[in-house]
């Protein structure tokens, strides 16, 4: 019986069969006007009036409305550029900032319609029991409850077509207003003694009059043409209601005295030519903000499912054959029913005011951001300066701090935390966004900058340049690199092949992912070279011109010496182009051992020391390890002058208290042999590297080991 009367009713308000799309009036603006004319005009704004003066009170309605014309402008612009789908501002963040920002603000923003419904079905029962004070409250917003659930559930279209007759009673009711009997006050306060609060607290009270812009963009998956009717729409229902507010005001000012402005906030009953057309505007106004948060809510929720944002997806992504997200609406139903039996949602009304806030602001801050990067994917028929937007981005921020920073925090925690969450979940759209392009744009704004200034040796860090020559077959250490790296550094790894490309390039990828996952700063690339050494010398060449380059060469030495001459070639056009210069020798058996010491062997007056240092103090970093430095003396007779050169050395260069220092006389290879057991050595590097010496030393060293060159453009000491 349920399900006949429900397709009945249907055929009866929806026209014509299957899905329903709807045009500018019906589909954005009538949405719009109702929601902004709301019980703010009805309730509040005599005592704006009143508090305010005219002047006053014009200014607090045209400083609300710059932060909705902004934002309904920024809106105009980016849906007249993307194709936005259902959810409005949801879709155009996820579209702009990727899913998990669009659900960050989504979430929030669905609960935040949802609430405000269950706001307006108290407002209307208050204003009911105005009327008729022996009705039971309790049975009034039930009986409301039902009545816009059965709207809503049978189609929109129904809810569209009931909406036209609420926009004309509180037509009505507002011209009843204007053209009443009323005798003009003796004199008009232009600007008001803000008896009952200052300025800014009058603002925020009036500013939740102007949230509903967003209610026909909510509708934007059930529009004929989206990108035609919500710019044509929403700016249409904000100048209109400007004029409605602005009117209004001029007229309470004129011809009711602001003690009683203060004081009643149902004059705009008391001085209407009829009485009860006003009461049934409240009660319009009320029921019609009521249905188009109910509208627009589970239209919301049902987008958020159709991208996986939230649990139950499946369910809540369901639509009919007519477009209509039934499941969503039930939902919605049940959310609202539980809001309206805990009774007093005071509490809930400045968060959900935060809430709009966030999603205008946000929305203004999508806008701007793709003007400032100035890309050409970025080109709308409808143009606005880019200060409209970023106005309206900073204007909502001040606004909401303005109205309570506390409630501010609150807000704002509880969307990182959803972004979070979304960000682990690992969410894929089938639309690119703007992330990946927008930070490439600041990172080429500050390389700009970059290369205005030297690279000084105080903001030195580890940039590897890693030449792999068989991805397959390489066998150096990942995890003693990163810890070469880490926390800062980059790798820029990159191997030369003139045949099977492809395949060499995802092996290199494949190599360097567990580097990645650990959020190491990672470029790669394969070369199209025969020779290895001459691509080297290609990748150095060109890196050398770019602000984020390499400025040191990680090379492997094996135990064979067929790449010793390779070896050599690429140090040399190290040295030529001022790279620095790393070459692991891995000891086979021992490898990092517990990854704790690190001997660091210095010659006094040496030049080559400094890059060693550096190197010393990473691994120390990563391993939370000890650094021992360790020195060499021909006699007893210096070990005092060296222990002095190891003890200043470390001074100058803040070396961890817990260093050790050892001097050792004797040849260098007995020393090597005696010195402190560590899971690294660090050696400086001779002009002529010898690689069979350095296969020598990590031998007898019975370790890993590092030999060193500086570039030059490396500092220890400052």
């Amino acid at each position: 019986m349920l399900h006949k009367l429900t397709n009945t009713l249907k055929s009866l308000f929806s026209g014509e069969p299957g899905i329903k799309k709807f045009g500018t009036f019906g589909g954005v603006f009538t949405p719009d006007v109702l929601t902004i004319l709301g019980v703010i005009m009805y309730l509040r704004l005599g005592w704006v009036v009143g508090n305010a003066g005219l002047l006053g009170a014009i200014g607090i309605i045209i400083l609300a409305k710059l932060i909705t014309i902004a934002t309904g402008l920024s809106m105009s612009s980016i849906t007249t550029n993307i194709k936005i789908g259902a959810g409005g501002a949801y879709s155009i963040i996820s579209k702009s900032l990727g899913l998990e920002a669009g659900g960050s603000i989504g979430i929030p923003f669905y609960f935040a319609q949802t609430f405000s419904a269950a706001l307006y079905i108290i407002g209307f029962t208050e204003g009911w029991i105005r009327i008729f004070p022996t009705h039971d409250p309790v049975t009034i917003s039930v009986v409301i409850w039902v009545m816009l659930m059965l709207i809503s559930y049978i189609s929109t279209a129904f809810a569209i077509k009931i909406q036209y007759v609420i926009l004309a009673v509180i037509g009505i009711s507002i011209l009843s207003f204007l053209f009443s009997d009323t005798e003009p006050v003796p004199k008009v306060e232009l600007i008001g003694k803000f008896e009952d609060a200052d300025f800014w607290r009058v603002f925020a009270i009036f500013f939740p009059a102007v949230t509903g812009i967003m209610a026909g963009a909510n509708l934007s998956g059930d529009l004929k043409e989206p990108r035609k009717s919500i710019p044509l729409g929403t700016l249409s229902a904000i100048g209109v209601t400007m004029l409605v507010y602005i009117s209004l005001a001029v007229f309470i000012a004129y011809f009711i005295a602001p003690s009683e402005l203060r004081s009643n906030q149902m004059v705009m009953v008391d001085y209407a030519l009829i009485e009860e057309i006003v009461l049934l505007g409240i009660l319009a106004a009320t029921f019609s903000s009521a249905l188009g948060s109910i509208i627009g809510a589970p239209r919301i929720l049902q987008a958020l499912a159709e991208n996986k944002s939230i649990p139950g997806h499946k369910f809540f992504a369901v639509k009919t054959a007519s477009n209509e997200p039934r499941n969503a609406v039930v939902f919605t139903g049940g959310v609202i029913l539980t809001a309206l039996i805990m009774g007093n949602l005071d509490a809930l009304a400045s968060l959900i005011t935060l809430f709009f806030l966030i999603t205008y602001g946000m929305l203004n801050l999508v806008v701007f951001l793709q003007q400032s990067m100035k890309i050409i994917s970025f080109r709308p028929t409808f143009k606005v300066p880019r200060f409209v937007s970023f106005t309206g981005a900073l204007g909502c921020i001040f606004v909401m701090l303005l109205i309570d920073p506390v409630f501010s925090v609150i807000a704002l925690v509880l969307i990182i935390s959803i972004y979070v969450w979304l960000t682990r979940k690992g969410l894929k759209a089938e639309w690119g966004d703007i992330r990946g392009g927008m930070f490439v744009v600041l990172a080429e704004y500050a390389s700009r900058i970059a290369q205005k200034f030297p690279r000084h040796q105080v903001a030195w860090k580890p940039d590897i340049l890693l030449p792999i020559e068989d991805p397959k077959l390489w066998h150096g250490s990942l995890l003693f690199i990163k810890n070469l790296v880490n926390p800062s550094g980059s790798i820029y790894a990159f191997t030369v092949r003139d045949t099977d490309v492809d395949n060499t390039l995802n092996d290199l990828e494949e190599l360097l992912l567990p580097l990645k996952k650990q959020k190491i700063m990672i470029n790669s690339t394969v070369i199209e070279e025969s020779n290895f050494v001459h691509g080297s010398k290609m990748v150095i060449q060109t890196l050398r011109g770019g602000a984020l380059r390499p400025n040191t060469l990680f090379l492997t030495l094996g135990s064979s010496d067929k790449s010793d001459e390779q070896m050599r070639e690429l140090i040399g056009n190290c040295v030529r182009f001022e790279l620095g210069i790393i070459i692991l020798r891995q000891h086979p058996r021992m490898a990092f051992g517990m990854q704790k010491t690190i001997n660091l062997w210095l010659r006094d007056k040496s030049p080559n020391w400094h890059l060693a240092v550096l190197l010393a103090l990473q691994l120390q970093l990563n391993w939370e390890g000890k650094i021992n430095l360790v020195t060499v003396c021909d006699t007893e007779d210096d070990r005092s002058n060296m222990q002095e050169f190891l003890q200043r050395l470390s001074d100058q260069t803040r070396l961890p208290s817990m260093t050790e220092f050892h001097v050792i006389c004797g040849n260098f290879f007995d020393a090597v042999k005696s010195a402190p057991r560590a899971d690294v050595n660090i050696f400086g590097m001779a002009e002529e590297p010898d690689f069979d010496f350095a296969r020598k030393i990590g031998e007898i060293s019975l370790s890993s080991c590092l030999f060193v060159k500086d570039s030059g453009k490396e500092s220890a000491i400052v």
